[in-house]
């Protein structure tokens, strides 16, 4: 790993103990993980020597630390299907019903929280579609390429083409999708609930802020792992076969 040269999503996907880092700086390692820290920072004026710092000063060893980077694609896939898309089907229902409640009770002395509702109420939609996507055209094709490379098999050609096709159409999306929890983040003064906040009020702020942090490893696993391996992938069979 080259932290001056690398681009942040593969420092990320390398050691993902370094996206806690990024963060702190407000600097976006999934949907934008494709800049160089040095041109993160320029934007911001951040200081990318001191980011340097805190990633070359994080401990040698991890035990908690999963090398996602090292994991095979169909069960990378299976991951990524069975935790962050069921947290988000678990999850979205709750959620939209305590905003719900939230705008009949407090929305007269917050109004923002319509638009809280409104941002998110969009973004459960658009995720269950995208997801739907995922797990019946594009997570099936991968773990398919896995079993025609296990078995030196071609592969047949899929209905989209390229399998970058699909894979862009995603990334576009998870950009749509980080850009409405940025925004509902803003709203919410990074989810700080109001002096006035009842328990319901906190806890939706809460869950909000847990559901963006879940969505921006989902957004990296796959746009910083999943999907660049499967280009790669799908490239080896072209030359093979």
């Amino acid at each position: 790993m080259n932290i001056k040269t690398d681009f942040i999503g593969e420092i990320v996907a390398e050691d993902f103990r370094t996206a806690a880092i990024f963060k702190k700086y407000g600097i976006d390692f999934c949907c934008k993980g494709g800049r160089t820290i040095e041109e993160a920072c320029s934007p911001k004026s951040l200081d990318k020597d001191q980011i340097y710092s805190d990633i070359e000063n994080l401990p040698k060893t991890d035990g908690n630390s999963i090398d996602f980077n090292s994991w095979p694609l169909d069960l990378l896939a299976d991951y990524v299907e069975k935790t962050h898309h069921r947290y988000v089907e678990e999850k979205t229902p709750i959620l939209q019903q305590f905003l719900d409640k939230l705008c009949k009770v407090h929305g007269g002395s917050h109004p923002e929280l319509f638009e809280i509702k409104q941002l998110f109420d969009g973004c459960a939609q658009d995720l269950a579609s995208h997801m739907k996507k995922e797990e019946l055209i594009l997570f099936p094709f991968i773990k398919n390429m896995v079993k025609a490379k296990i078995s030196n098999e071609a592969i047949p050609q899929p209905p989209f083409g390229s399998v970058e096709n699909p894979v862009n159409m995603m990334k576009h999306e998870h950009t749509i999708e980080g850009e409405r929890l940025r925004k509902i983040a803003d709203i919410t003064n990074e989810y700080t609930p109001p002096a006035d906040a009842c328990n319901t009020y906190k806890v939706t702020f809460a869950m909000l802020q847990d559901f963006e942090n879940d969505l921006h490893k989902h957004i990296h696993l796959e746009n910083n792992i999943l999907f660049p391996k499967a280009i790669q992938l799908e490239k080896e069979f072209s030359v093979e076969h």
